[in-house]
């Protein structure tokens, strides 16, 4: 289980910039992947994903477009959904804490 809806706000939120179309497109093919995901740990989520960074037992960070984008999520291994905690350059991701960082902060 995964709302699309957040990666589809924070595409739109780059309207303008030379990159949104690109980073459009990465989220959506991340979104593909995920929704058929059956993870049940976060190494079955490094096999899939070698350059995710595991920052506790249920925060993982996906690197967006090449690593120029970042996402915090929080996966509920046992009812198999996804949440996405937060997404935004990698410049802004070394100002937050992904351990605790909330949707909207």
């Amino acid at each position: 289980m995964l709302a699309r809806r957040t990666l589809l706000q924070f595409a739109e939120s780059l309207k303008g910039q030379q990159s949104q179309k690109a980073v459009a497109a990465a989220l959506d093919a991340w979104h593909r992947e995920a929704q058929r995901a059956k993870w049940s740990s976060s190494a079955d989520v490094k096999r899939n994903y070698g350059t995710a960074s595991i920052v506790s037992s249920d925060r993982v960070v996906f690197n967006i477009k090449g690593n120029d984008y970042r996402m915090v999520t929080a996966i509920d291994y046992r009812r198999q959904a996804i949440y996405i905690k937060w997404i935004g350059s990698h410049r802004d991701y070394d100002k937050i804490d992904a351990r605790a960082v909330e949707y909207g902060d």
